[in-house]
């Protein structure tokens, strides 16, 4: 047996399956929307740059213990609104946000297919803060 207890024949091995984005607003609702810009040049890269007319609408309303965990949380609902309504959602209208609380009208555009599967946003390296800028500043990890 080895230190971990484990037999011989069983070994974890490390796995490349995410993707890490680093990215950074301004404001905290510039940062959610850049990093909704990420996750759709993930999925469909460069769909949202093509002047598409955006006739796909959700409305979106989110409550989290903090700003970090509504990050994550509005991604996980606008990836999960994707594949169910096979759509990209472009852009979203915040109407109300506050470190706990996002309120909007996501907006976007049926695809065929998306060329990447995102599995799920993870919680993981996830930090809003602010940084030596005066920004808001974070890490996503995508698992794909």
């Amino acid at each position: 047996m080895n230190p971990l207890g484990m037999s011989p024949s069983l070994e974890f091995m490390p796995h490349t399956a995410d993707v890490r984005l680093k990215a950074s607003g301004e404001t905290l609702p510039q940062l959610f929307k850049t990093c909704l810009e990420g996750m759709n040049k993930l999925l469909k890269p460069g769909f949202c740059h093509d002047n598409r007319v955006l006739d796909v609408y959700d409305k979106i309303d989110i409550s989290a213990m903090d700003s970090t965990v509504l990050l994550i949380d509005f991604l996980s609902e606008v990836l999960t609104l994707s594949n169910v309504n096979k759509a990209v959602y472009c852009e979203c209208d915040i109407e109300k946000m506050s470190d706990h609380e996002l309120k909007g009208l996501l907006k976007g555009k049926n695809v065929e297919g998306f060329d990447n599967d995102i599995k799920a946003v993870t919680y993981h390296e996830a930090d809003v803060q602010l940084n030596e800028h005066g920004d808001f500043e974070t890490i996503i990890v995508f698992d794909i």
